[in-house]
Formats: structure tokens, C-alpha cells, sequence
């Protein structure tokens, strides 16, 4: 990434969200962009691999609170046009281009500098001090030494992927396989870029991967060589697989293990099984989103499981014993107390599902009263007399009452 593309890129309106996007905002917006541009899911689609390093690339910025800062404050003193100088400055229509390692630098005996002539305290230009360069060295991958610059480790690219447990899998765990393909050291080469495995130093930028281009005033910009693409090397029998990058898609497949607990739409992160490194970097992170199937019986309320157990007519209003099925495990007894109603809730302790520390949730069992469609004689007649022996009460009576008061 370049100081031109880091100042003129717009990262929100790569990732479509406005600049006071909260933290998020910018991950389901990144989220969403990285699943429809993903390349497994558009194989041999150019532009969606092109968008999808673009995502990335937007995330990388924005998903980091400190990179996000450091953006907004560059975007806002050299963004919309450049760095602009005062009357008299050189550089058409008020403006001109600038090399950021050679403005905030500070080397020794440069300008600002310690020792150096510029302006303001020792080791800062106009009183910037090293503040700036930094910043600027940090969100660049490079670091300012007087007027060049030297290619730094550059961390390996974050890889996203999607996995469907079941439901049982979601509330034990489960160890998955997930096939992913990033971008990777060419094998066929050693990602030299050549042939024979031996690369010979860029002329045009001698091996630091950047170039200056002049601008009014005595500054200039840095840009990546496009001779060597950045690299610092040029490959004088580029290899047939990655046409001289070193770079080439590599897939693999790896043993996940999904924490007991997870729950549907949680994304986890697996920190260093992403993308890796160029230039000994480390690499990248793997989020993994999980997608939970339905269970037929349970369901799931934070840590704990639901189920509904029906009841007949003579267990809900005598009361008596009820066995309730669990998760894998054997059926519970619990004691249903007379008059319980249709609808009422009982709870299993330690039957839900597994938390972070261990421990398990409760089963909630809500109790649905059953009425049966059919009835022997001698059952039928046993309701009818329970009718008449209650033919006194109404249990919508306080229903009635309650609506007359309004």
C-alpha cells in the first residue's frame, strides 16, 4: 500500500458505510462483502477476486481502532487534493506532491532533525517531532530513513470462511474440516519469481520496491515500483506458474476446532491460520462464521435449551411425575405440581447447553396441556360428570370484569 493509495482510497465507500460507521457496522458490512466476493464462491471471477482484496484490504484498516485513527487524521491533513502549501509555493493550481518519509522522517542531521537545519525543536519538523513519521511508517509498512525508504514484513491477508454445524455439534463442539485458498509463497519457485530460483535486484528502484516521482517545491510522492511491482526483485526467468510475482492461490484443508457453546451467526477467530506472511510477516487471522441447523425437539435460549413436553389433562391438574427427554443424554424425571397450567415453564439444572468455562446451562421445559380427539365411553362419561360438578365456575369471569373497567 502506498502513501498516494493509503491518502486517496476511500475505505468507507470501499466497504459502503458512512465515516461515523461504528465498529459494528464495519464488520457485518465487511461480513456481507467478503461473502458474496469470496473466491470460493465465484471461481475464475477476476473482478470478485479483485473486489474481495479490496474488502480486505478496506478491513484491515478500519476493523483496527488505532489503523482507523491514524486513516481519518491522514485523510483529513492530505486528503481532497493533496498536501497544500502556501502563496508562493511550487506546484500547479496551489498544490503538489510530497514524499511523507522525507517531510516527517527526522533523520539525524536531515531536515528537522536533531542537528539537522530545519525548522522548530530538535528531532521534528516544525515542531512535529517523530510523531508523524511514525505514523505514517506504521500505516505504510515502511520506515522513513531521510529521503528512502526500506520494505518492511508485511502480514499475511485475513481469510474468512463459513461452516454449518448441527445442532448438537453447535452445543458439544466438534472438530471441522474447512478447505480455504489464499494467497501464498509459489512453491514452484521458493517465491523468488524465478525460474532457477534466482531473482536479480530491481534497477530501476535497487531493491527497495519504491519509487519518487518529482513534484513542485523540491517534493515528491512514493509510489510502488511498477517495474518490480513493489517487490524489489525482478525475475530474469519468471516462473511459468506465478508469471515472476512469487505469489500464487494455495489451498489447503484444516482441522478446526469449533468451541462447545457457539451459536448461530458467531464469528470466531482463529488467530494466525490466515494468509501468510510476505517477507518473514506474520500471518494473517481465520474467522470462521458458524451456521447452527434446527433441532427437530430442542431449541436454544442463550446457555440454556428448551423443549415442550405435553401433558395430559389429569397430570396437569392432580399432578404427578413427567419424564423429558435431554441433549444426548438420558431422560429426566420432574415433578409436575397440581393445577399447573398449559404453558408453564420447568427447569432441568445442568442439562443446557456448555459454557465458556465449562459449566452447562438448564433445560427449559414448557408444559402444552393435550386434549384428546378421541375417547372411550367410559372416559367420556367420567368428563361429563366433571362438568356438572363444576358447572359454577367461570374462568373467563375476571376476563369480563377487567374489560368493563376500561
Amino acid at each position: 500500500m502506498s502513501t498516494k493509495d493509503f491518502i486517496e482510497k476511500d475505505y468507507y465507500k470501499v466497504l459502503g458505510v458512512p465515516k461515523d460507521a461504528t465498529e459494528a457496522e464495519i464488520k457485518k458490512a465487511y461480513r456481507k462483502l467478503a461473502r458474496e466476493n469470496h473466491p470460493d464462491a465465484n471461481t475464475g471471477d477476476t473482478r470478485a477476486e479483485e473486489r474481495f482484496k479490496d474488502v480486505s484490504e478496506a478491513y484491515d484498516v478500519l476493523g483496527d481502532a488505532k489503523r482507523r485513527k491514524e486513516y481519518d487524521e491522514a485523510r483529513a491533513l492530505f486528503g481532497s487534493g493533496g498536501f497544500r502549501p502556501g502563496p508562493g509555493a511550487g506546484g500547479g493550481n496551489g498544490q503538489f506532491n510530497f514524499d511523507l518519509g522525507d517531510l516527517f522522517g527526522g533523520a539525524p542531521g536531515g531536515p528537522g532533525g536533531p542537528g539537522g537545519p530545519g525548522p522548530g525543536p530538535a528531532g521534528g519538523a516544525g515542531g512535529f517531532g517523530g510523531g508523524l513519521g511514525d505514523v505514517f511508517g506504521g500505516l505504510f509498512n515502511r520506515t522513513g530513513t531521510g529521503t528512502g525508504t526500506r520494505t518492511q514484513p508485511r502480514r499475511g491477508q485475513d481469510i474468512e470462511s463459513e461452516v454449518t454445524l448441527s445442532f448438537t455439534e453447535a452445543v458439544n463442539g466438534a472438530t471441522v474440516p474447512l478447505r480455504m485458498s489464499s494467497s501464498a509463497a509459489c512453491k514452484n519457485c521458493a517465491g523468488t519469481g524465478d525460474k532457477n530460483g534466482t531473482p536479480r535486484v530491481c534497477p530501476t528502484c535497487v531493491g527497495t520496491g519504491q519509487v519518487s516521482r518529482g513534484g513542485g517545491g523540491g517534493f515528491s510522492l512514493t509510489d510502488p515500483c511498477m517495474d518490480c511491482k513493489g517487490r524489489g526483485l525482478i525475475a530474469e526467468d519468471p516462473c511459468a506458474v506465478c508469471r515472476g510475482s512469487g505469489r500464487a492461490t494455495s489451498s489447503r484443508t484444516m482441522q478446526v476446532r469449533i468451541p462447545a457453546g457457539v451459536a448461530d451467526g458467531q464469528r470466531i477467530r482463529l488467530r494466525g491460520k490466515g494468509a501468510p506472511g510476505e517477507r518473514g510477516g506474520p500471518n494473517g487471522d481465520l474467522y470462521v462464521v458458524v451456521h447452527v441447523d434446527r433441532h427437530p425437539v430442542f431449541g436454544r435460549r442463550g446457555d440454556n435449551l428448551t423443549v415442550t413436553v405435553p401433558a395430559t389433562f389429569p397430570e396437569a391438574a392432580l399432578g404427578g411425575e413427567i419424564k423429558v427427554p435431554t441433549l444426548g443424554g438420558p431422560p429426566v424425571t420432574l415433578k409436575l405440581p397440581p393445577g399447573t397450567p398449559s404453558g408453564r415453564t420447568l427447569r432441568a439444572r445442568g442439562k443446557g447447553a456448555v459454557r465458556a468455562d465449562g459449566t452447562r446451562g438448564d433445560l427449559l421445559v414448557t408444559v402444552e396441556v393435550t386434549v384428546p380427539r378421541d375417547m372411550g365411553t367410559k372416559a367420556r362419561k367420567a368428563l361429563e360428570e366433571y362438568r356438572k360438578a363444576t358447572e359454577g365456575e367461570d374462568p373467563r369471569a375476571a376476563l369480563f370484569e377487567a374489560a368493563k373497567g376500561d
